[in-house]
């Protein structure tokens, strides 16, 4: 567990999000939760000596950060539209079965497994007072359409969801990547110290030029398979960036497949006019 600020902490070596913290007088405020459940349930007990989890903020509606939400008694707040999914049956049930591949010592569980839905949503913007701290949500579309920053003003600290995925590989497979450019200038505006990323190590302001530069990539890229008349199939045999980041040999096979879900959907955006 990295301690980022005097109330502030995040643990960065799980594999799935980075699940971080918010120590309060009121109590703590959990940002997302382990991917696997059986690191959600050591995580879980290493909160405890700084409190309970009073409210668990989900910042995007991918598994990796919302799975572990059952194991916390909290209030739970998310951008309506990450409700949204976390309520379709049947992106759901592949979230579970994703889930058993992940986590095969919890699988023999997942019969029983639910996960709670946001009790509190907002659209645009929302803040949460809890103790002598304000949470200003943020709604800032990028890596999903729901994608939500959390900004600790007191802290000079921003948990910036999937929006930066530091010096790792860049998930497109539902990405926005036009209104992503957009919400990394208004994370760039923050005055902020620490951007607590949805992967990778804390980083400062300064990674945000490079977070644009591997979404412009991408836009480029795939702008350059349609003009040569590529196939969406061509496009993802022949575009990879596999290579710009270090990346776990057991991962490279899964991170491949969602670089050409990525690909199919850089290339759609580009070839209908929306890029």
């Amino acid at each position: 567990m990295q301690q980022v600020t005097e109330n502030v902490f995040v643990e960065t070596g799980y594999r799935g999000c980075n699940p971080g913290f918010l120590v309060t007088s009121d109590g703590l405020v959990q940002i997302d939760s382990p991917h696997r459940p059986t690191d959600g349930i050591e995580y879980k007990k290493a909160l405890e000596k700084y409190g309970s989890v009073k409210y668990l903020i989900n910042t995007e509606p991918h598994g990796d950060h919302f799975s572990s939400t059952f194991l916390f008694e909290a209030t739970v707040v998310a951008h309506q539209d990450t409700r949204a999914r976390m309520t379709d049956k049947a992106f759901m049930d592949r979230m579970k079965q994703m889930l058993g591949m992940v986590d095969p010592d919890y699988a023999p569980h997942l019969d029983d497994y639910s996960v709670p839905l946001p009790e509190i949503t907002f659209t645009d913007s929302m803040a949460l007072f809890v103790g002598e701290h304000t949470l200003k949500l943020m709604h800032l579309p990028g890596h999903t359409a729901s994608e939500t920053a959390v900004f600790i003003p007191e802290e000079r600290v921003v948990f910036t969801g999937d929006n930066i995925f530091h010096k790792s590989p860049t998930f497109m497979h539902e990405a926005l990547p036009g209104r992503w450019l957009d919400s990394l200038e208004k994370l760039k505006d923050l005055d902020v110290e620490y951007y607590i990323p949805g992967h990778g190590d804390v980083c400062g302001k300064d990674y945000l030029d490079e977070q644009a530069s591997v979404v412009k990539e991408w836009i480029e890229v795939a702008r350059n398979a349609v003009n040569s008349g590529w196939s969406i199939e061509e496009a993802q045999e022949r575009i990879s960036f596999l290579d710009r980041y270090t990346v776990e040999e057991e991962m490279k096979e899964r991170v491949r497949e969602m670089e050409k879900v990525g690909i199919a959907n850089v290339y759609e955006l580009v070839k209908t006019g929306q890029l």
